[in-house]
């Protein structure tokens, strides 16, 4: 007898549901994004600094994956860094936040990615403030930004919710 029972879906330690997009899951989100956001979440580009839209950004709520919605990071650990891009010293949870070795343009930096879809996201540096000494320097273009009490975006239709 051939056991054909599914594992559960990979879940991250603040249950959410990690599992990468199917094919036509990623060809129905990649079809939504614009030319600068597929630039930069797809083709591992860069906005330019001080440009982006959530560079000023001091609300209490959220920054979810463009992609797929995931939570990234959360208002309480962003901080002005001085660089022209969104910083932050934590991410939302450290499982949906994956972390690439980089050695584009001459240089070794660790590249960021969201977990679940692999988009593209910033560069992680070890000249951040306390508790972590980390700045995820981040595209705004990469991110979707949610104010507290606000629904999450749920585009994979996953249940994805914060708790309140």
């Amino acid at each position: 007898m051939t056991d054909t029972a599914q594992s559960p879906a990979p879940r991250s330690s603040s249950g959410f549901d990690l599992t990468p997009p199917t094919e036509p899951e990623r060809q129905r989100l990649e079809a939504d994004l614009t030319a600068e956001e597929a630039r930069v979440l797809l083709h591992h580009g860069t906005e330019a600094p001080f440009c982006g839209g959530l560079l000023g950004e001091k609300s209490p709520g959220v920054y979810c994956c463009r992609e797929c919605g995931l939570p990234l990071f959360e208002y309480r650990t962003k901080f002005e860094s001085g660089t022209g891009w969104p910083s932050f010293y934590a991410p939302f949870d450290a499982e949906h936040v994956k972390e690439v070795r980089d050695t584009s343009y001459g240089m070794v930096r660790i590249e960021t990615r969201c977990a679940r879809c692999d988009s593209h996201q910033g560069h992680v540096f070890p000249d951040g403030p306390a508790p972590t000494r980390l700045r995820y320097c981040i595209n705004s273009v990469s991110l979707q930004f949610v104010k507290a009490g606000d629904p999450l975006p749920d585009p994979l239709h996953r249940g994805d919710t914060v708790a309140a």
